[in-house]
């Protein structure tokens, strides 16, 4: 039966499930917790308990909502810091560094964190392990602590008949994924709180997600399952153990991608990959609400860069209507994202997901990843359009992540959590109650006159708005209360008879008065973790909205919660984050990142990754004018990453390094879900390294780009809207002649500046910046070891403006040090041949 599932399920294949059964597209929350959006549950019989790793006939997997109300603190009065506060239960976790960890650090189960000293506990002992794993954030990990970790009589049998250990998925998403992938494939789905029982050698026996306490629903409670696994375990060790052998060969073999040659089979796949995709998609586009599927709604910004890929290249085919279509489908579902109650109205940024098919009630959480992926998404709708309205939605989510989520010396946090109190004295925790309001609320604030406007414009009402869909509030949990939503039909310029630009003031006005009353509240909790994966993701977002947003008009008026600052300074934020992670979380010697960051660097090492998006976000702060050095720490880091992750034979990358014996078996991975995958990215990376410099490193890189995407070549056949990123990499490797423009200047000039500006105006996937300060000794050494083909066309004008110097299919047009001139040439669309076996980074005089 596993090896059977593991073919659809393992690796994060919903969308394969989903293509192979079409009745389970139906199945919202397979979709949900698969995505892992809201930590659902599911259990299986406790009469099959017995047969799951034993080789008996496995029941398919079934999930089930619990409409339960969270009974406590989330922390329960934890002083998550590790301090002196006085606690009844105090175990191994306290001295952890994890918010995640440190959360259970007063429960009264005896946790261990993950590592040797578990390990060694549960052989010595001979007993099974139970594995928790989640994040802080997460809403049912919140539920399962209060019914179940914190209950004395559950933690009895906790600690008396298992070793317990608690795992942070943000911290150790390596742990995470081996027991993810074994969950899906024997259950069908999965999500946060997952519980897994193991074998003392770590192999697996059962798993799900939450449990409830007790029985209910007709499936067994936590206390029900503890008792039933010890009793299999004390009388089938030998078979459950053989059988937890043959588990992780099976899911080792289902996740091992290869290629056994270095180039593509068939070279109509890279051309076609976008195509695949875009027609996959739009199949589920939501005509009337944006997004590609129904309720619930998550913001997959993979989706919309593919959308947004796909117009460019109808264009570039002259096949307008086409890509008119194309760009229309990711811009409605931009707008209808904004305008939901997805978006926080009043601080800016966007949470997890909509519970509807509205956006408008959300799962509260806010995700650093979401959010950085975001920006990017409406930069390159601004960059298209030219609309305000996505640059505008675009600084309100960096202003949020510079005004709420940044470390003082420049990292960017995690998350924020969907739970907080009622007040500042309450110990009860429930979801939302910081975000949402009642029409009494609004008008005390705002006055009752003036509130009119605001009323009607975010649709509040008394008996409260959350009425648009039966998903909305199936429960009614939010009677009285409002999720603000903009309503677009609602003219109200012309209801309350003023100019548009009077109403965009005046509700700026009206947020920023309710912020300042919000903030009162008490706050959510905050996961102050740096991750550098997701810290790449942000550097990324803030680097390239310091160029782009340079192209908005002058005298543009900014409102509340936006700042209105000069793009520039986005660029100092992307680099100060980009410094802490360089003195924080990497080691100079070695050459190694380390994952995470919060009161100094965590124990577990990075995975791939934080190794690709930190490379990705290092290309977009070069190309965006960053300093060369950031190119050359990028360079620094594609090496490491080739060294610890690379299959050399096989192709792509493994998701961890070698030489931890607690990770059973190392595992590649491609579905670019909530977060892209590490191999969609490093296949991008790979292909843009290989357009900045030549030679032997161009001719590396690029062939283990190719290699990497050999071994997906079947899979974007098959199932292409599962890797959307993926595809893009695929259509970057089939465009032969990209455009590369190399910049010959003083850095931070003002004439070199414009035309930096000029060079990220249009919307163009496929472009390369190059700018060399050849002034620079320094910088000019770089160069001669990387590119000195680009070196010696990096010459500025006699006078000693700067220059760009535009190639594409090894022709180059004459330099310009105009920056209008140089717009108006990278807006035309180049029609010469596509030649497949052009190598990137070559760059003729």
């Amino acid at each position: 039966m596993l090896a059977r599932q593991s073919s659809v399920l393992v690796s994060r294949r919903i969308y394969s499930l989903h293509s192979q059964c079409p009745s389970l597209q139906k199945d919202r929350v397979l979709r949900l917790s698969w995505c892992g959006a809201r930590c659902s549950g599911f259990s299986l019989p406790t009469s099959k308990l017995l047969s799951l790793g034993c080789g008996g006939a496995q029941p398919k997997g079934k999930n089930i909502w619990f409409t339960l109300k969270l009974k406590a603190s989330m922390a329960g009065g934890i002083d998550v810091d590790g301090g002196s506060t006085s606690h009844k239960h105090t175990n191994r976790l306290a001295k952890e560094h994890s918010p995640y960890l440190l959360q259970h650090a007063h429960n009264p189960v005896d946790w261990y964190p993950w590592g040797e000293e578990a390990f060694a506990k549960a052989r010595e002992e001979d007993k099974p392990i139970f594995l928790s794993v989640g994040y802080s954030t997460c809403h049912w990990c919140h539920v399962m602590e209060v019914e179940s970790f914190e209950n004395e009589e559950i933690a009895k049998l906790q600690n008396e008949w298992f070793v317990n250990i608690k795992v942070d998925r943000e911290e150790r998403p390596d742990v995470d994924k081996v027991y993810m992938t074994y969950v899906q494939a024997s259950q069908g789905g999965g999500g946060w709180p997952m519980s897994v029982f193991l074998t003392p050698e770590l192999k697996p026996i059962v798993g799900g997600t939450y449990f409830p306490p007790d029985d209910k629903y007709g499936r067994p409670g936590f206390k029900t399952v503890l008792k039933r696994v010890r009793e299999v375990w004390e009388s089938k060790k030998d078979v459950l153990r053989e059988s937890g052998k043959q588990v992780v060969q099976q899911l080792a073999e289902a996740t091992a991608a290869v290629a056994p040659s270095t180039e593509l089979t068939e070279s109509s796949v890279p051309a076609q990959a976008v195509t695949l995709c875009a027609n996959q998609l739009s199949k589920g586009f939501d005509s009337k609400l944006g997004g590609f599927g129904g309720a619930p709604k998550f913001p997959r910004p993979v989706e919309v860069a593919l959308m947004m890929r796909n117009y460019k290249r109808l264009e570039q085919q002259g096949k307008e209507q086409y890509a008119t279509k194309a760009l229309e489908m990711a811009l409605f579902s931009l707008q209808c994202m904004a305008n939901g109650g997805m978006h926080d109205h009043v601080g800016g940024g966007f949470h997890r997901y909509s519970v509807d098919e509205y956006w408008h009630v959300p799962h509260f959480e806010k995700m650093l990843y979401d959010n950085a992926q975001l920006v990017n998404v409406y930069l390159d709708a601004f960059a298209v359009s030219k609309d305000l309205t996505y640059s505008y939605v675009a600084r309100d989510v960096l202003d949020y992540l510079i005004r709420d989520m940044t470390h003082p010396e420049g990292g960017i946090y995690s998350a924020e959590d969907a739970d907080s109190a009622e007040t500042t004295s309450s110990t009860k925790k429930k979801e939302g109650l910081f975000y949402i309001w009642t029409l009494q609320e609004i008008e005390e604030v705002l006055g009752k006159e003036q509130a009119q406007m605001f009323i009607a414009y975010y649709y509040v009402k008394a008996e409260g708005n959350c009425d648009l869909s039966r998903m909305s509030d199936p429960h009614g949990e939010f009677g009285g209360k409002n999720v603000l939503i903009k309503r677009s039909n609602v003219d109200i310029a012309t209801k309350f008879g003023k100019m548009p630009e009077d109403v965009s003031q005046y509700l700026g006005q009206c947020r920023a008065k309710l912020h300042a009353y919000r903030s009162q509240r008490p706050h959510p909790h905050l996961d102050d973790k740096v991750i550098v994966a997701w810290n790449g993701l942000a550097i990324s977002a803030f680097a390239r909205a310091s160029r782009i947003l340079l192209n908005e008009p002058s005298g543009v008026r900014y409102e509340f919660p936006v700042t209105g600052c000069h793009p520039k300074e986005y660029l100092v934020v992307a680099e100060r984050a980009a410094h802490f992670i360089k003195s924080k979380l990497y080691n100079e010697k070695t050459k190694r990142l380390t994952r995470s960051y919060r009161n100094g660097p965590s124990k577990a090492p990075g995975f791939l990754d934080d190794y690709a998006f930190l490379i990705a976000g290092l290309l977009d702060l070069f190309e965006c004018g960053g300093d060369y050095k950031w190119l050359q720490w990028a360079l620094e880091l594609q090496s490491s990453q080739d060294e610890q992750f690379l299959d050399k034979e096989g192709g792509a990358y493994y998701i961890t390094p070698e030489g931890d014996p607690s990770i059973l078996f190392r595992m590649k991975e491609d579905y670019d879900g909530a977060e892209p995958s590490g191999n969609s990215v490093a296949a991008i990376n790979l292909l843009r390294l290989s357009s900045l410099v030549t030679g032997d490193l161009a001719e590396s890189v690029h062939t283990t780009a190719e290699h990497l995407l050999a071994v997906y070549e079947q899979r974007v056949k098959e199932v292409a809207m599962a890797v959307p990123l993926l595809c893009c990499a695929f259509d970057s490797f089939s465009v032969a002649a990209k455009r590369q423009i190399i910049i010959a200047g003083v850095r931070n000039s003002p004439d070199t500046d414009a035309l930096m500006t000029a060079c990220h105006a249009p919307f163009d996937p496929d472009r390369n910046v190059i700018l060399i300060d050849e002034s620079n000794p320094e910088e000019r050494d770089f160069w001669q070891s990387v590119n000195s083909t680009a070196l010696a066309m990096a010459r500025k004008a006699q006078d000693g403006r700067a220059l760009a110097y535009v190639c594409q299919n090894f022709t180059c047009q004459a330099p310009t040090g105009d920056h209008v001139a140089l717009e108006q040439l990278l807006r035309q669309t180049f029609t010469g041949p596509k030649i497949y076996s052009f190598k990137a980074g070559l760059v003729s005089k």
